[in-house]
């Protein structure tokens, strides 16, 4: 048999206490000797890669299948936002010769340095412009009769593709660069001898329309608006986006891709909401209208006209959309226009009488 060491001896000779670990005793071999805490963290991890208790078989289960449910919601996410930003949208390839109007084919740059083209509807010398945004996911085309409708009371009219670029092929940031183009698209026409340079009307749908007030509210130079179904903020449209695709049920998976959303577009977060500026409206004749199809764009449209400081008007119609309007409603929502514009933009500059 071993003799034991004589503990007090050991105490007596060494002058010091035996080390103790907290939560658990200090375990002595023979020698003298502590076991260290890395013998216990060992066995931790031992018991992780090969689980050899219920418990633990049950935790490394929940681990792995908590992993896959946000790698699965992390890609559905991704995609989604893919499906967001480069929506399917068709070109709008129209021989310009021989159609109404005699519109023209205007090339301008914009500020990522591409080249973007647009249809100018000559009106009368000297006359205000009025700029035309179709909305989100629709092609200038659709708006064509709008165009020639306002053309033919005597304004010219610049109609074109907010989102896209030279191959055709569509992209969208929901606003944070599209209120560039529609600035490139305004000093295009400035820079043409035959047009008012000093007034400008816009007119845009949900993602136009947010651009078309973006741009109103630094520049001077636009004394007319019409806004249907405005947003505040590109995110706000996004989580609509979002829940169009069907997944409101689904919270986790909605939150990655708003969030994914936001982290694409990080660098624009010091973008300042529509609601900020909206005292820089004043003077300008506005006109909002929303629609309960959107319930949703109209409260946010109904929450940015109360904002807005004098002139304004709104109107609440049955049908948004002009694009998906029959063609009654379209000449309602033409004539409706054109009555808005020939009141608050007048062919006539009043400044120069």
């Amino acid at each position: 048999m071993i003799p034991r060491p004589d503990r007090s001896r050991v105490r007596r000779e060494s002058g010091k206490r035996p080390k103790e670990r907290r939560g658990h005793p200090c375990v002595t071999m023979p020698s003298g000797l502590a076991i260290s805490r890395d013998y216990y963290c060992m066995n931790i991890l031992q018991e992780f890669r090969r689980p050899t208790r219920w418990y633990s078989k049950l935790l490394a289960a929940l681990l792995a299948l908590m992993f896959f449910t946000f790698l699965a919601a992390g890609i559905v996410a991704g995609y989604m936002i893919y499906r967001i930003e480069a929506p399917v949208g068709a070109a709008s390839a129209i021989d310009l010769t021989n159609f109404p109007g005699h519109p023209e084919n205007v090339t301008y740059a914009l500020p990522s340095g591409s080249q973007r083209s647009g249809w100018f509807f000559p009106g009368l010398k000297s006359a205000p412009t009025v700029l035309l945004c179709p909305g989100y996911q629709t092609a200038r085309g659709d708006a064509l009769p709008l165009a020639a409708a306002i053309q033919d009371h005597g304004y010219n009219v610049l109609l074109f593709d907010i989102e896209g670029d030279s191959s055709r092929r569509q992209y969208s940031a929901l606003g944070f660069l599209e209120a560039g183009e529609l600035r490139a698209a305004m000093a295009a026409v400035a820079r043409r001898n035959d047009v008012d340079r000093t007034r400008f009307g816009l007119w845009g749908t949900d993602l136009g329309a947010y651009a078309a007030l973006s741009v109103a509210e630094n520049d001077a130079r636009v004394r007319a608006l019409v806004v249907e179904s405005v947003y505040d903020h590109p995110p706000d449209m996004a989580a609509i986006l979002v829940d169009r695709q069907g997944v409101a049920q689904l919270p986790l998976l909605a939150n990655f891709a708003r969030r994914g959303f936001y982290w694409l577009h990080y660098s624009d977060r010091t973008i300042p909401r529509l609601s900020t500026n909206m005292s820089r409206l004043a003077g300008i004749s506005k006109l909002f209208l929303a629609t309960t199809e959107e319930p949703r764009l109209a409260d946010s449209t109904q929450t940015l006209y109360r904002l807005a400081p004098e002139p304004k008007q709104m109107e609440m119609l049955d049908h948004g959309q002009y694009a998906r309007l029959l063609d009654e409603e379209k000449r309602t929502y033409e004539n409706r226009l054109v009555s808005f514009f020939l009141v608050s933009l007048p062919l006539e500059n009043p400044d120069s009488k």
